[in-house]
């Protein structure tokens, strides 16, 4: 049975983007290139909201081919290519990218079949919309920030303010040496 890992790069004031989806403030190291690398080595599967999968359709793909790339990104872009993706999207509208199937929408009992027959976890990047409803229906198993350390100060936030409070048990916490720290976390309740 695979776990739902949220994987996010994040602020330390709570934000994924600037209020133009811009990333410019991110922190990559050779250590947080490992830990990507090794996340999708030991998942089965992305799940993805129609926008980020568009993004990384449009991206992954010709980086896994590219020689210009370092070997160590065209490693990671092979195998997020070569994955199973589930792109969530209500109009039914996805970017052409092999091994992908739609989920109109986040539905509990799908996505519990989806953990049930998995071979390896499920990854979720990006995708606010959906990281918003994994997490109100109960279904993040884990939670990987990595926090850098920036203040935006504005942005996009990873979550909204509608929501009741939420406690996490600390699961791990690796500081890397560009200042970003990986935190993961269990939701309370979860195994």
């Amino acid at each position: 049975m695979g776990k739902i890992i949220v994987s996010m790069w994040i602020t330390l004031d709570g934000y994924v983007a600037g209020p133009k989806d811009e990333m410019d403030w991110l922190l990559i190291d050779e250590r947080l290139q490992r830990y990507e690398r090794e996340l999708v080595d030991g998942s089965g599967s992305l799940l993805l909201g129609r926008i980020t999968h568009a993004d990384f359709a449009s991206h992954w793909p010709r980086a896994a081919q590219n020689p210009d790339e370092p070997d160590e990104v065209r490693d990671y872009a092979r195998r997020v290519d070569a994955m199973e993706k589930i792109v969530v999207s209500a109009s039914g509208s996805t970017a052409e990218w092999k091994n992908t199937r739609r989920l109109e929408r986040i539905d509990p009992d799908e996505i519990n079949d989806l953990k049930r027959d998995s071979d390896g976890d499920i990854v979720v990047y990006g995708s606010l919309g959906v990281v918003r409803s994994l997490t109100g229906h109960g279904l993040v198993d884990e939670f990987h920030l990595l926090v850098h350390p920036v203040f935006l100060r504005h942005g996009k936030a990873l979550f909204d303010g509608d929501r009741l409070p939420a406690r996490l048990s600390l699961v791990s916490a690796e500081p890397f040496a560009s200042g970003v720290v990986l935190t993961r976390y269990r939701p309370i309740g979860s195994r």
